[in-house]
């Protein structure tokens, strides 16, 4: 699947893609792309299901890792791959089946395990939204306050609402990323390939309890070379609680490429 993306930066060097996570889209990570794009040329999908890429029944990691690896195919064959939660899942997906287009992988706050949360509250709260009666952001913000109580979490799923659109819709495949729930919070077990041996880094949010001692061990397991970094006063979300500092540890651990 060909992923709808946004390039920021023009170095001739390897480029750098950025995977965000579920229910996100790729401007939720331009603020990071424009600090890379500085010296870098920074590629930004939207996922499947997600923004304005395709839709598809398939939302399966190995899926998702092959519209990474069609990504990077197309940017010139070979990459830094950066991903976040369930885009941090498809990064190392990529990585261990295709490790010769990846030089450097970042994994932000996610591990390859199977966590036993659902998100599937969040999916009851976008659907019960009668977007035939909003016309405003705020009154979809309000309508969603009876569900979703954290303002934060809620300025995140409504950027993925389209009011423009008629009728307007959400930017996601809330129906397959449903159907997707334990798929998506899961880790397959039948990818083919080992491990990866390139230079990885997996950046943790020191508030966050994503990545537990049993998750860095399974880290160590695929990814020998693996180097853990927590950020201070940062959780599951660290490129959003603490912009800059991720920005620069990335900056500094990806290069000039």
């Amino acid at each position: 699947m060909k992923l709808t993306h946004t390039i920021t930066g023009q170095d001739s060097g390897l480029p750098v893609i950025i995977a965000h996570g579920l229910f996100g889209q790729g401007r939720n990570m331009g603020a990071l792309a424009r600090r890379l794009g500085a010296t870098r040329r920074v590629a930004v999908p939207d996922m499947r299901n997600h923004g304005d890429s395709p839709q598809h029944d398939d939302h399966g990691y190995a899926a998702l890792a092959g519209d990474l690896a069609g990504l990077i195919g197309e940017l010139g064959g070979k990459a830094d791959l950066v991903g976040h939660s369930m885009g941090g899942k498809a990064a190392m997906a990529c990585a261990l089946t295709r490790p010769d287009l990846i030089r450097k992988l970042v994994i932000m706050d996610i591990a390859p395990v199977a966590y036993g949360h659902s998100q599937t509250h969040l999916i009851d709260a976008m659907e019960s939204l009668d977007l035939a009666q909003i016309a405003r952001r705020s009154e979809a913000d309000a309508a969603l306050a009876r569900t979703v109580e954290s303002p934060g979490l809620r300025a995140f799923l409504l950027q993925s609402l389209d009011l423009k659109a008629q009728p307007p819709r959400w930017r996601l495949n809330l129906p397959v990323l449903r159907r997707s729930m334990e798929t998506i919070t899961g880790w397959p077990g039948d990818l083919p390939g080992g491990r990866f041996e390139g230079p990885v880094m997996a950046l943790l949010g020191a508030e966050s309890d994503y990545v537990d001692a049993a998750g860095q061990r399974a880290l160590r397991a695929l990814f020998p070379q693996v180097r853990v970094v927590t950020l201070k006063q940062a959780g599951h979300w660290l490129h959003a609680d603490a912009p800059e500092a991720v920005a620069d540890t990335l900056a500094a651990f990806l290069g000039a490429g």
